[in-house]
């Protein structure tokens, strides 16, 4: 056996195929016998590459679901966000509207005060008018009452005169 390096791969295979034919069918045992352990070489090199790819492969494989498994609580996280900033802003456009509603109604009942402040005022000049009317009519309709009186006296007196 030599101590040369001996390729690995698919090409030691192939040369340690070719390398156990040789020996085999020449009667050379140690060339066959080192042919056959350069397969086995080139097996288990090859072997190992699988296994380092499929180890490699499940390793980009845990960390791509990793960040699938960050990405998805990243959605989470900015979707709860998005709903709270919602919510604050319904409050907000809620609080607004109430607020707006309030004023409307306190400038409505404001207007309907000054109204029936307007309306008691007319009512109470209309009244005092009217007490006003009834109290000339009053005076004139005494005055007149007081002239009937005088001219019945008079006529009375002329009628039977009294001594006065």
């Amino acid at each position: 056996m030599s101590n040369e390096k001996t390729a690995g791969g698919l090409v030691g295979k192939v040369a340690g195929k070719a390398k156990e034919a040789i020996g085999e069918a020449t009667g050379r045992d140690g060339l066959a016998r080192e042919g056959r352990l350069q397969d086995a070489q080139a097996d288990q090199e090859l072997e190992a590459k699988r296994e380092a790819a499929e180890a490699k492969q499940r390793e980009e494989q845990a960390e791509l679901e990793a960040d699938r498994a960050e990405t998805q609580r990243e959605q989470e996280r900015l979707r709860h966000e998005v709903e709270e900033e919602r919510r604050e802003e319904q409050a907000e456009r809620d609080r607004i509207a109430a607020e707006q509603k309030a004023t409307a109604q306190a400038q409505q009942e404001q207007a309907q005060a000054a109204e029936e402040e307007q309306r008691a005022e007319q009512n109470a000049d209309a009244a005092e008018k009217q007490a006003e009317r009834e109290r000339v009519a009053a005076a004139s309709e005494a005055a007149d009452l007081d002239h009937q009186a005088r001219q019945a006296e008079a006529r009375a007196n002329a009628i039977d005169p009294e001594d006065k």
